[in-house]
């Protein structure tokens, strides 16, 4: 059973997670020829002063 964690900033509209679901569940099931039923796709919102990239937080200005 492929699970996909996903992590992003907050901010993202339900239906843009929907879409992604969708597409990533469709690619998988071509690629691996498995059942969308067995594809689990976990989304992690993550606020900017929870993420950094080269010691700095993506909530400091840039």
């Amino acid at each position: 059973m492929p699970t996909f964690h996903i992590e992003m900033f907050e901010g993202r509209s339900v239906e843009q997670k929907r879409q992604l679901a969708a597409a990533l569940t469709e690619t998988t099931c071509k690629v691996l020829g498995v059942e969308p039923q067995s594809v689990d796709i976990i989304f992690h919102d993550v606020k900017p002063e929870n993420w950094a990239t080269a010691g700095k937080l993506w909530s400091d200005p840039r």
